[in-house]
């Protein structure tokens, strides 16, 4: 009941014109710390009067079980009690290490990865690229299973396999050039989007609305890691196929 009072006090402007209190957010564990914690400076340089509690895992939490004011989520929408905003395209690419491709060679084709070594996000074993007019599933060889997205890109840098991953989480590792592109013309059917939420049960509270537009203009349209993530492409052929 006083969360509710709270948050209709907050939605009325001319009660209060500064977000105050403290905001309860939810987010994954590698995106809240690549994308989300370095945006909470500005954010709170901005909002003086506001507190933050982070809470970072991969795990789904219940929002209202949970008090969450808002979560940011990758990931298909399931829950329709949730009032969700776009925040930005999560493109998903295949790439790896150019000490893989020397060694392995290139896959000229998604049909080519079942013979080369792949490291999996956990769950993520079975890889849906566009082929023509339709898409092909390919049940990929593993080498790696990591229940951590960072986990996955360090070790295709090291040069371990190839990933498939999201452009926020490997951009500086392909504008380096410690990873590139790879399938450029098969792209990932299973992109999904980036999602601030909450819910749909309670009034939107002013520092909810505040933490959600300056999220989404912090990360640009396209994000920001679109911007800096050059379109590699494979060095060597597709001739060699490693064990």
């Amino acid at each position: 009941m006083l969360e509710s009072v709270a948050a209709a006090e907050a939605s009325v402007g001319s009660a209060r014109t500064m977000p105050s209190g403290v905001l309860r957010i939810a987010a994954p564990a590698s995106f809240g710390r690549m994308h989300l914690v370095p945006a909470l400076a500005d954010f709170m340089a901005e909002y003086p009067n506001l507190r933050v509690d982070l809470r970072l895992s991969d795990a789904m939490v219940d929002l209202v079980e949970g008090g969450i004011d808002v979560a940011i989520r990758n990931a298909k929408l399931l829950d329709s009690s949730l009032i969700a905003r776009k925040l930005a395209t999560d493109r998903r690419i295949v790439c790896a290490a150019p000490s893989y491709l020397e060694k392995y060679g290139t896959p000229e084709s998604p049909r080519d990865l079942e013979q080369h070594r792949c490291l999996h996000l956990s769950g993520l074993d079975t890889w849906e690229l566009a082929e023509g007019t339709g898409a092909v599933r390919i049940k990929t060889s593993g080498v790696l299973r990591a229940d951590n997205g960072e986990v996955v890109r360090d070790a295709c840098v090291a040069g371990l396999g190839i990933a498939q991953s999201s452009a926020w989480c490997v951009y500086e590792q392909l504008a380096s050039g410690e990873l590139v592109e790879i399938l450029t013309d098969y792209p990932s059917v299973s992109d999904t989007s980036i999602w601030a939420v909450y819910p749909s049960s309670r009034l939107l509270a002013l520092k909810v609305k505040a933490f959600v537009d300056f999220l989404a203009g912090f990360y640009g349209e396209p994000p920001y890691w679109e911007v800096t993530t050059p379109n590699h492409q494979s060095p060597g052929s597709g001739a060699k196929i490693g064990q």
